[in-house]
């Protein structure tokens, strides 16, 4: 309580020395500790008892100060270069909150009850409205609009916007919050339960083999120039070969449900999950034109072929009405609207097909509340007005509504100025004041030491806003749907599909192997053991982690993403096709993790149809890959596309 009262003086310099204390509770007293596992356990009972004794809103209150604190701006702004010293006193209030809300944020089973009511305490003050107040997460996007409008330009943006990613993860959830929620509304609007938990069956799929060289040219490029008689013969054999690989698919039935794996099974299954080693390879050593595959090798193909799909196949109401409507044009001559309970006249396989359909019938959240607002706009007067929850999702979608074009903006043009593959213009904003020193390097050591800082820099900035905006979107898609797809409208209007697109033409395998950090300065590591001295070989050798999990962990964000925005959405798909999605995407399948290529396959698929025969016949693996590893859709013709599909853009 005596380093709070020290807070509320006049002077500027005694307020950040009383700050910088507090600081040092936060993190863990590490001076009087022997370990890291001591700092750690010191930082979080610390941060337990800081936020007990009111320092979350006194720092808050300081905070705000720094915020409208005009002589800072305008000093930032006279300056022609801004450095880490310009930001001090933000830098130092916004890591004491981040610890806070990180800290408290994670439960453990060891939490006492006192420590599990401060959680939903704390977790309650920053999702509402207190004192005729914004919530905290809209003061930090304001803070980020700031930032990016060029008024404030010292603003420490990656401490900003990983503090706003951990608040709306505690304030909001999750992912695995998420799934809760999604099984709890279902069954408050009487759906059935779900068929299978996303996450959980991605853990269990491995990782497919990248399509080959011979694939990305293309077969008409690799054939020598026979003469026609054995071009035909030639291209005949080709295609038994295919046909024969594709048999080896066509001979079981993928839906039925299989006998329990055996234990040798289950153990060639879990090898590829075991570590991520393996999963990093590069393209596999095939031959650049294989061999057709002999009759032993097809059988030791078919005995390792793995059991059953791993999705259960999905049916929407629309596909079984089209399917209704398509097959009386054909039977009967006139359609039935909506009707899809009346088969009368149509014959006994049109019948079991719509028993299918129905077997497989999925009804979304956002069927329901889209259905729900057609009837309040039929009749307004007779169902009155719809009582809206007061959840930490509305409140935050509310707070952000009017604001919401501008929020959007600020983050994509910060992730277009942390993307790898963007350059230095003079119209594009700073993203590095918070880690520029004053004095620049003047030895090669310090110029290889402060280059990693940047790319690491760089890295926690895309990771954040890429893990933020599907956080968001996930979250309002279960709130309402038609508030994801406001928001998502907003993100297309402000190029956020070729940004991404943007983001994956590189070297996705060396973005994610790379190694931007130096393993000795990491906290609470270097706080606790002696620093060894640094070298130009040791930094060039990094640590010793074949892949980095941050940069991962973006590209299957933005991923998803891509996926969440161009979902059933027509106009969106073809952005894919006009901007040549299809190699670069093909490209990051280099990558042997199966949650990312499984996101690559589904953008792959959805345009498929519009890429041409000529596509299709040449990357069969990829096609083969979509089949096994994304959902099926019945009557989707994903891989027969018409003739009018194939027709530029």
């Amino acid at each position: 309580m005596g380093l709070l009262d020290r807070l509320e003086v006049v002077s500027r310099e005694r307020r950040l020395k009383v700050a910088r204390a507090v600081l040092y509770l936060a993190q863990g007293t590490f001076a009087e500790c022997d370990s890291e596992v001591d700092v750690l356990h010191w930082s979080r009972y610390n941060c337990f008892l800081l936020y007990q004794m009111g320092t979350f809103s006194a720092f808050l209150e300081l905070l705000h100060m720094e915020i409208d604190n005009s002589q800072a701006c305008s000093s930032a702004l006279r300056k022609p270069a801004i450095s880490i010293a310009d930001s001090t006193e933000l830098r130092v209030l916004l890591s004491v909150l981040y610890l806070m809300v990180e800290n408290i944020r994670l439960e453990r089973e060891t939490d006492s009850c006192g420590w599990r009511t401060a959680r939903e305490t704390f977790r309650t003050e920053l999702s509402f409205s207190t004192h005729n107040e914004e919530p905290f997460a809209l003061l930090l996007f304001s803070m980020v609009t700031k930032f990016c409008s060029g008024l404030a330009p010292h603003f420490p943006i990656k401490k900003v916007l990983l503090l706003l990613w951990k608040v709306v993860m505690f304030t909001l959830g999750g992912f695995e919050h998420l799934q809760a929620l999604k099984v709890q509304k279902r069954a408050e609007l009487g759906l059935p339960p779900l068929a299978e938990d996303s996450i959980q069956v991605v853990k269990s799929m491995r990782a497919a083999s990248p399509p080959s060289y011979t694939l990305d040219l293309g077969e008409s490029q690799l054939a020598p120039p026979p003469s026609k008689l054995r071009g035909r013969r030639g291209s005949r054999r080709q295609l038994l070969t295919k046909q024969d690989s594709l048999d080896i698919y066509n001979e079981r039935d993928l839906f039925k449900t299989e006998e329990p794996a055996t234990e040798e099974e289950e153990e060639s299954a879990g090898d590829g999950e075991r570590t991520l080693d393996g999963e990093l390879d590069l393209l596999e050593q095939d031959p650049l034109v294989p061999p057709p595959p002999s009759q032993a090798s097809l059988s030791a193909e078919r005995v390792a072929f793995p059991k059953g799909l791993p999705w259960a196949p999905k049916v929407r109401q629309k596909d079984i009405e089209h399917f209704l409507e398509m097959s009386r044009n054909k039977f009967i001559g006139f359609t039935l609207g909506q009707d899809t309970d009346t088969l009368v006249g149509l014959p006994r396989p049109i019948h079991e097909s719509v028993k299918t359909l129905k077997q497989h019938k999925y009804i979304s959240i956002a069927d329901v509340q889209i259905k729900n607002e057609e009837e309040l706009e039929k009749c307004p007067m007779s169902l009155g007005e719809e009582v809206v929850p007061e959840t930490p999702c509305e409140i935050l979608y509310q707070g952000m509504l009017y604001s919401l074009p501008q929020y959007m903006i600020a983050l994509l043009k910060i992730l277009l100025a942390a993307a790898p593959t963007s350059k230095a213009k003079t119209d594009s904003i700073n993203i590095l004041a918070d880690v520029l020193p004053e004095e620049m390097p003047i030895t090669v050591l310090q110029s290889m030491k402060l280059g990693i800082d940047v790319n690491r820099h760089k890295e926690i900035i895309v990771k954040c806003i890429s893990a933020l905006l599907l956080l968001l979107l996930k979250h309002f898609k279960l709130n309402h749907i038609y508030q994801f797809e406001y928001v998502s409208q907003h993100l297309v209007f402000a190029n956020c599909i070729p940004l991404i697109l943007k983001f994956f033409n590189q070297n996705i395998l060396s973005y994610i192997t790379a190694k931007n950090s130096i393993s000795v300065l990491d906290y609470p590591c270097c706080t606790i053991q002696d620093l060894p001295e640094l070298t130009t070989e040791s930094l060039e050798a990094g640590d010793n982690n074949q892949f980095c999990w941050r940069n991962l962990f973006s590209c299957i964000n933005l991923l998803r993403l891509l996926n969440k925005l161009t979902k059933w959405k027509h106009s969106r798909t073809m952005m894919l096709v006009v901007f040549k999605s299809a190699p670069i995407l093909k490209r990051a399948l280099k990558v042997k993790q199966a949650m990312l290529q499984l996101y690559v396959l589904k953008l792959l698929k959805i345009q498929t149809k519009y890429l041409g025969r000529q596509w299709r016949k040449s990357n069969m693996k990829t096609m083969s890959a979509i089949y096994q590893k994304v959902r099926h859709r019945m009557n989707d013709d994903w891989a027969y596309g018409n003739g009018e599909f194939s027709q530029s853009f």
